[in-house]
């Protein structure tokens, strides 16, 4: 009996950053730094640093504005960073909290009690913590027996997570798994860098997870598959580690950082093939997918990422892009996408869920509705 993704969730922050506030910040930023150093930019000591533009980062990824926990920072040259006080060890956790938000509203769309989730998989790029796992965090917060781990697959996370939960649930190890993917992607992003400054949002999601002989309704999980490829091209090195190095701690790899030609380059062959292999295996043909759900990284990618696995350019709707709203979420991307675009399907149609990021990492999870 296959497993069966049974409900979704979703929680969006209060505020939204449009990338007019944002280029506005960034400028001004530019303006002083080239104002205050114009002696030595003249001198060829320092470079000059070049403003954004709304034509700019809409053209090269497609994102409009995204949702952000605080948003005052991020519009003040002078931060430039979410302002997010820390809580006692006593208060739930600001990504726990996301996270039990998304789960809430996933319980309530299954339509039964937690008590019958046995597990709870925190599975996302931005962990606040080494430990303890905030998963168990959310666990406790929704009074779920059984046992609750986090794992980061950056981008991938959530179908990773997705085929962990299928394979506690069809190896009987729980009867349903709660797999949440909280994100603040905000306070790793480089702010005064013009390539990337743009690049990310925040926001959660939650995935129920459960046996496909206990599910009343939902999607089948006709298939999972899981790739890995190690590269430097996505990368960020913050970690418990840096203060034993401090002559680096204040580097600008230690927030996100990337070679995006390289990555374009690089991943969409690869996500392709692996989509196209992977529905041939399970004897789907790509170009009969009712709807392609891609994890949501740059609008270039996802559709020609669509034109390859179709065969052909996606029809209005088939190939579901977010990206305006919520700009890139990392590992909550693509389930974003299939939370909210879903509800047209009809008994028997097949969809794909899939991810792609830093690792490199890959999954994907064909479903079919139930």
């Amino acid at each position: 009996m296959p497993a069966v993704i049974a409900a979704t969730g979703l929680y969006t922050p209060p505020n939204s950053l449009s990338n007019a506030e944002l280029v506005a910040t960034f400028n001004a930023y530019v303006a002083r730094h080239n104002e205050r150093n114009a002696a030595a930019i003249e001198a060829g000591d320092v470079a000059a640093l070049t403003p954004s533009s709304v034509e700019f980062i809409e053209k090269a990824s497609g994102i409009k504005a995204r949702y952000v926990v605080d948003k005052s920072g991020l519009i003040d040259p002078d931060v430039m960073r979410p302002n997010i006080p820390e809580r006692s060890n006593e208060e739930i956790s600001v990504l726990a909290e996301m996270a039990v938000e998304a789960a809430k509203e996933a319980i309530e769309r299954w339509g039964k009690p937690a008590s019958e989730i046995g597990a709870v998989i925190c599975a996302a790029s931005n962990m606040q913590r080494a430990y303890p796992a905030m998963a168990i965090e959310v666990q406790q917060a929704l009074g779920i027996e059984g046992f609750a781990f986090d794992m980061n697959v950056a981008c991938s996370s959530a179908t990773f997570g997705i085929k962990t939960a299928a394979d506690f649930v069809t190896a009987g190890s729980a009867r349903a798994v709660l797999m949440v993917n909280p994100e603040i992607c905000s306070g790793h992003l480089n702010f005064r860098d013009r390539d990337s400054h743009f690049i990310f949002g925040d926001v959660a999601t939650a995935v129920i997870i459960e046996s496909g002989d206990q599910a009343t309704h939902g999607w089948d999980i006709l298939g999972t598959r899981l790739k890995t490829q190690f590269s430097n091209n996505i990368r960020n090195n913050f970690g418990f580690l840096n203060r034993a190095a401090p002559e680096g701690v204040a580097a600008a790899d230690k927030l996100f950082v990337q070679e995006g030609r390289k990555v374009f380059r690089e991943v969409v062959p690869m996500v392709s093939e692996m989509i196209v292999d992977h529905a041939h295996a399970l004897g789907i043909e790509p170009k009969d997918l009712k709807r392609l759900w891609l994890h949501q990284a740059n609008i270039n990618m996802n559709e020609m990422i669509g034109r390859k696995v179709l065969g052909r350019d996606p029809l209005p709707g088939e190939n579901v892009i977010i990206l305006d709203e919520f700009a890139n979420t990392s590992s909550a991307g693509s389930i974003i996408a299939f939370h909210r675009a879903n509800d047209d399907f009809t008994k028997g149609e097949t969809g794909l869920i899939c991810s792609f990021g830093a690792g490199y990492s890959a999954g994907t999870v064909f479903v079919k509705k139930r």
